[in-house]
């Protein structure tokens, strides 16, 4: 079984389709995503449709979670652009498409084979705003876990790919599909990188792998999706893709 992970999306159609094409040619079985799909970026209409074409399971992260109270943003940030961009996007979307966000998860667990088994979050398995870091403290990270355990722990929120053992199991984190950053960024602005990032998690005759992947995007692409939308953070991935 090879199931490909992926997660924060953020509204960008042109990473997504990049990124599926690349899960298909590396012989995916199954496609799931760790949540954070709609918002920030230029085109949730387009993403969230792939999604539901796809018929994927979907976990649900703070930014889904803003789609549907939207008193959870000014919670998380005080970042104007940000909480304008998550507004623009709440106001953009329909009630079918906001059914659709509902029906995603908290967490799931998925067997790999008889023995082994992938448990799915989107921050961490007690908050979907917690962030779990290669620099978080194995009893930090214990508490974060809230005891959890699986073959393969994943997570994304950070938008950071990582991989790392912790007490016997695989923490992975898949990177984000639609803003990938080049380091933690703690509410200062991102640097993104000119890439789409996922995971492809592999079972195979008792054997576990994990393999991060990374997949080149045409930056005037990007641009023209960024360019042709009224979304307030336009002009930071504008400036992003230049």
């Amino acid at each position: 079984m090879r199931i490909a992970l992926i997660s924060d999306l953020h509204g960008n159609e042109v990473a997504l389709r990049a990124v599926l094409a690349d899960a298909a040619r590396a012989g995916a079985d199954r496609i799931i995503c760790l949540g954070d799909v709609a918002t920030l970026g230029p085109r949730p209409h387009e993403v969230l449709a792939l999604l539901r074409d796809l018929g994927c399971l979907c976990i649900i992260g703070n930014h889904d979670a803003f789609m549907l109270d939207e008193r959870l943003i000014r919670a998380y940030t005080e970042a104007a652009v940000v909480v304008e961009a998550v507004e623009w996007c709440r106001e953009q979307l329909t009630a079918d498409e906001l059914d659709f966000v509902r029906t995603f998860e908290p967490t799931a667990r998925i067997a790999l084979d008889d023995e082994q088994s992938l448990f799915l979050f989107h921050g961490s398995p007690r908050s979907h705003m917690e962030d779990l870091l290669a620099t978080t403290s194995p009893e930090a990270l214990d508490e974060g876990l809230a005891g959890a355990s699986a073959t393969v722990l994943a997570g994304g929120h950070t938008h950071l790919q990582m991989l790392r053992q912790h007490r016997g199991m695989l923490l992975v984190n898949p990177g984000s599909v639609g803003m990938p950053f080049k380091e933690f960024v703690a509410g200062r602005t991102p640097v993104l990188l000119p890439h789409a990032e996922y995971a492809i998690v592999e079972a195979r005759d008792g054997c576990v792998g994990v393999d991060l992947r990374r997949v080149p995007l045409e930056c005037a692409a990007l641009r023209a999706a960024a360019a042709d939308c009224s979304n307030p953070f336009r002009t930071m991935l504008l400036r992003q893709y230049s």
